[in-house]
C-alpha cells in the first residue's frame, strides 16, 4: 500500500491496520515518491537521485529521493495539503460563473445549486482539454430559466487565459521545490532525474516552470494518475520473486513539429522550430498549438513537418509537407491550429486547421517513428538548403519588382500568400507537397501585374462562396464548376482562362446579389 512521504507512524499504522481490516495481506508500506521511482525503473546498482514532483487534485508534494539497489532513502520532502487540480477548477468555474453573471446578470452563486454544478463540471472538462488544446468552446444550454426565458452559457476559454489564472498557484509551488532540494543539500545540477506524478502535472504550464527552475528537462513518460500504482505494483512482483525492472512504455523516440516565420538573433527567419510532440512523449498521442498568418489577407499556408529538436528547422529532418487554400482574406493575422495525432504503429496525421471557419486539410506520414539513414538525411538537408536560397531569391525579385513598377502610397500589396505561417498549432497524402504551378507563357509576365490579377480572382472566388448557400440548386452546380476552373486556372497561371471563368461567374452573381 503506499502512502505520502510526510505520513507519521502512526498513519502509516493506520494504513497497515485499515489493510488488514480489508482482509488483505499487507506486505509493505511503501512512500508514494518511492513507488514512483521504482515505476520509471530507477532503483538499481546505480545510486541515483530523483525529484519527484507530485500535483494531484486536492495536494501537491514535492519530495528528493536517493535509490541504490533495495536501499531507498527519502532525503526531503515538503509540499501542501490543500493545493491541487480542485483549486484550478475553482478558478475557471469563477471565471465562467462571472461570464454568466455579467452577460444575464444572474448570480449563479445564489439559490441555483444544479445549475452551478454544471459549471464545476464544465470548467473541470475544460481545463483538461487545454492540456492538449489551445481553445476550448464552453456550452452549457438552459442553465436556468427566468421569466420563461431560458439562458445559455457560451464562451471560449484560450489556454493562455487559463495559465494565467493559475499561474500564481503553480509558481507556488515552486517555494516547496526550493525548500526539498535545500533540506535534501542538493543543487539541481546533482539530479538525475524530474519525475512527474499526478494529474495536474499534464498542464503545460507546470512542466514548463518546473522546467525553466531546474533548468532540466522533467520525465512524463508514465501515465501519471498511474505512476505510483504502477510501481507499487513493479515493487510487488519483485517481492513475489518475478523479475521485473520498470513499467514498459510505448513513447515517441522523436519531436515533431513545424517551422514558422519568428526571429533569430533579432532578425526574421522563416525556419523557427517548436515541437508540438516531443520525444518520450507516450503513444498514442495528441496535441494542438496555435499559428498566425504571417501577411494580411493571406490566404494559403504551407506546411512543413520536421522531426527533431534544434530551433533551426534546417538542422533537423523534414517529413512531410502540404497546403491549406481558401484562408478568408483578413487584414489581422488569422490563426491556424496545428493538430498533430501520432498513433502505436507510427503513423502520423498533421491537420491544419483555420480556427474561425474550421476549414482544414490534413497529411498522414506513414513510418513517422522510423529512423533515417544518413544518405537521406544529407540529402534532405541539401534540398532545404536549396529551398531556403530558392525562397530569398524569390521575395527579393518581387520587392524589385515593386521598386520598378510603382511609386506612391496607392500600390497594390503582392501576393505574399505562399509564405510561411508566422508566430505559433494541424488530412492528404504522405511526402513532401509538390507545387503543381504549370510554367506557361505568363510566367515572364510582370509579378505585380500578376499579383493583381490573383488577387481579384480570389477575391470573387470569397464572395461566391459566402453566397453559395442563396444560390437555386440549378445556378449552385453550375457556380462550384466556376469555383474549380478558376481555381486550376490560378494554378496554372492562365489569365485567359481566370478571366473567362471570371466573367461568367460575376454575371450569376449579379442576379444573387
Amino acid at each position: 500500500i503506499t502512502v505520502p512521504a510526510y505520513f507519521s507512524d502512526a498513519q502509516r499504522n493506520a494504513t497497515r491496520e485499515a489493510g488488514q481490516l480489508a482482509d488483505l495481506d499487507v506486505i509493505r508500506i511503501l512512500n508514494e515518491p518511492t513507488a514512483a521511482s521504482l515505476a520509471y525503473g530507477y532503483g538499481s546498482d546505480e545510486r541515483r537521485t530523483v525529484m519527484i514532483y507530485d500535483l494531484g487534485g486536492g495536494t501537491f508534494d514535492v519530495s528528493i529521493v536517493t535509490m541504490e539497489k533495495e536501499i531507498t532513502e527519502v532525503l526531503a520532502s515538503h509540499g501542501n495539503n490543500h493545493l491541487g487540480g480542485d483549486d484550478f477548477d475553482e478558478l475557471m468555474a469563477d471565471r465562467l460563473l462571472r461570464e454568466f453573471r455579467d452577460k444575464h446578470d444572474v448570480d449563479l452563486n445564489e439559490g441555483h445549486e444544479s445549475a452551478r454544478s454544471r459549471v464545476w463540471r464544465a470548467a473541470e472538462e475544460a481545463k483538461k482539454r487545454l492540456s492538449f488544446d489551445p481553445y476550448v468552446k464552453i456550452r452549457e444550454e438552459t442553465l436556468v430559466t427566468i421569466d420563461g426565458k431560458p439562458l445559455h452559457l457560451d464562451c471560449e476559454i484560450s489556454r493562455e487565459e487559463h495559465e494565467e489564472m493559475i499561474r500564481p498557484l503553480v509558481e507556488s509551488t515552486l517555494d516547496s521545490v526550493s525548500k526539498a532540494m535545500d533540506d535534501a543539500g542538493k543543487k539541481p545540477g546533482e539530479l538525475d532525474a524530474i519525475l512527474l506524478v499526478g494529474g495536474s502535472t499534464r498542464i503545460p504550464l507546470v512542466s514548463r516552470i518546473l522546467e525553466d527552475r531546474a533548468g532540466m528537462k522533467a520525465r512524463q513518460d508514465v501515465h501519471p494518475d498511474l505512476c505510483v500504482a504502477l510501481g507499487a505494483g513493479v515493487l510487488a512482483s519483485r517481492l513475489a520473486g518475478r523479475g521485473v525492472d520498470r513499467v514498459l512504455v510505448d513513447v515517441s523516440p522523436f519531436s515533431f513539429g513545424p517551422r514558422y516565420l519568428g526571429e533569430r538573433d533579432g532578425v526574421e527567419y522563416p525556419y523557427c522550430y517548436h515541437p508540438i510532440i516531443y520525444s518520450n512523449t507516450p503513444l498514442p498521442v495528441t496535441r494542438t498549438e496555435k499559428y498566425y498568418t504571417s501577411f494580411p489577407r493571406q490566404t494559403e499556408v504551407e506546411i512543413d513537418i520536421y522531426q527533431g529538436d534544434d530551433p533551426d528547422a534546417l538542422k533537423n529532418i523534414q517529413v512531410g509537407r502540404f497546403l491549406i487554400k481558401g484562408l478568408r482574406p483578413t487584414e489581422k493575422p488569422n490563426t491556424v491550429l496545428c493538430r498533430m495525432n501520432l498513433d502505436l504503429d507510427g503513423i502520423l496525421k498533421v491537420t491544419a486547421i483555420e480556427k474561425d471557419t474550421g476549414k482544414s486539410k490534413q497529411v498522414t506520414i506513414d513510418n513517422a517513428l522510423q529512423p533515417r539513414s544518413k544518405e537521406e538525411i544529407a540529402a534532405l538537408q541539401k534540398d532545404l538548403q536549396e529551398v531556403y536560397a530558392s525562397r530569398i531569391s524569390e521575395v527579393d525579385s518581387l520587392f524589385d519588382g515593386l521598386d520598378e513598377h510603382e511609386t506612391g502610397d496607392d500600390r497594390d500589396e503582392p501576393d505574399l500568400s505562399r509564405i510561411e505561417v508566422g508566430a505559433q498549432e494541424r488530412e492528404a497524402q504522405a511526402g513532401p507537397y509538390e507545387d503543381t504551378d504549370k510554367q506557361t507563357d505568363e510566367t515572364a509576365m510582370d509579378d505585380l501585374a500578376w499579383a493583381r490579377i490573383k488577387r481579384d480572382a480570389m477575391a470573387l472566388l470569397e464572395r461566391s462562396r459566402a453566397l453559395l448557400d442563396s444560390i437555386h440548386d440549378e445556378d449552385k452546380e453550375e457556380v462550384i464548376d466556376l469555383h474549380e476552373e478558376i481555381e486550376s486556372a490560378i494554378a496554372s497561371r492562365d489569365t485567359e482562362a481566370i478571366a473567362k471563368a471570371s466573367e461568367t461567374l460575376k454575371e450569376l452573381l449579379f442576379f444573387v446579389e
